[in-house]
């Protein structure tokens, strides 16, 4: 019985460890849903400034508000940059993630192919000593009844 014991909390602490995988995949999915958001919220900006910006060129704009427009856009594309880094940083971490949580779930899987097969072991030995209580039991009544006859004593059947 030890034995399943061990196997039992060994399938305990493997449920746990399974479970921690899945709510940390279930975080970087979140994770990764925030940055694609974000993403999307920034090539939204970008188009519609630059929309807004080709609306307005056709009208006579100064040079300094043409160089500030340029280096707005240029900063935002850098910040579309970092977040497209980001998305792949995530990406990965998710990926690593779910790795993580198959190696788990085969863990326990594994265990619970021991379990099965320590108890279908224990299962058999029960029944092996079973039958032999039985055997010895059956033996020890024909035995007496053997020995009835022969000694003399009347046995009524």
């Amino acid at each position: 019985m030890s034995a399943l014991k061990s196997v039992l909390l060994a399938i305990e602490h493997a449920s746990l460890h399974r479970d921690e995988s899945a709510k940390a995949v279930a975080r970087v999915e979140r994770s990764l849903g925030f940055a694609r958001d974000q993403m999307a919220q920034l090539k939204g900006y970008a188009a519609d400034t630059d929309a807004r910006w080709t609306g307005s060129a056709a009208r006579g704009l100064s040079l300094e508000l043409v160089r500030h427009q340029y280096q707005f856009m240029d900063r935002l594309q850098q910040a579309i940059g970092l977040q497209s880094g980001v998305l792949a940083n995530t990406a990965r971490q998710l990926e690593l993630a779910k790795t993580n949580l198959l190696q788990a779930e085969i863990r326990l899987s594994g265990l619970n192919q021991i379990l099965k097969a320590r108890q279908a072991a224990v299962l058999s030995l029960q029944r092996r000593r079973e039958q032999r209580q039985t055997d010895e039991f059956a033996a020890m009544q024909y035995a007496r009844n053997r020995a009835l006859p022969m000694s003399g004593e009347k046995h009524d059947n």
